[in-house]
């Protein structure tokens, strides 16, 4: 199966502002990013996309998305909307555990790689006859590379998925191949 896995567009927010699943929208038009990247995929997949806004336009202008809650990024609960800089010595907490700490009123990286793991689990079970197009978020999209291409989770955030591009993973049964990443 080919695995096109697609970050949003550059969002519409300025930079150093913790955002997770807070519904922005684009900095970008969607309909430009799609054009670009169109010549990436295959003529005939299956559409799967977070229903956070900046996601969602994306993917609806490259098709009909199937919308799962289980792609949104991840929640940083009562961080969202503050800049980093305002958050102190709570970074350092979040630095020391990056994937068992939880911003209060948020989720963890490891409680958001479940509920994407899980929907990657349906995914693989239902044994997709087609190429399969994600459009995601970089925290989502770290879990599923990471997880297929058999990293340890502490790997992950050194996946990073640039805004507005694509990366292809080929999934046999006898493994995956990272064919391109960030294009």
């Amino acid at each position: 199966m080919e695995l096109h896995l697609i970050r949003h567009p550059k969002p519409d927010i300025a930079p150093g502002i913790c955002y997770g699943q807070q519904d922005i929208g684009l900095a970008e038009p969607a309909a430009a990013v799609a054009e670009r990247l169109r010549p990436l995929l295959p003529a005939e997949y299956a559409l799967h996309a977070s229903p956070l806004t900046r996601a969602r336009l994306l993917a609806e202008a490259l098709g009909e998305p199937r919308l799962d809650a289980r792609l949104k990024e991840m929640s940083f609960g009562q961080w969202e909307g503050r800049t980093f800089d305002s958050l102190g010595s709570a970074l350092d907490q979040w630095s020391r555990d990056p994937l068992g700490f939880r911003a209060p009123g948020g989720e963890s990286a490891r409680e958001m790689s479940t509920r994407v793991l899980a929907w990657l689990d349906e995914l693989m079970a239902a044994g997709p006859q087609q190429a399969v197009v994600v459009v995601a978020h970089g925290g989502p999209l770290r879990v599923i590379a990471g997880h297929l291409l058999g990293l340890p989770a502490e790997r992950w955030l050194g996946l990073d998925f640039a805004c507005g591009h694509a990366t292809r993973l080929d999934v046999a049964p006898w493994g995956v191949v990272l064919k391109w990443f960030n294009r």
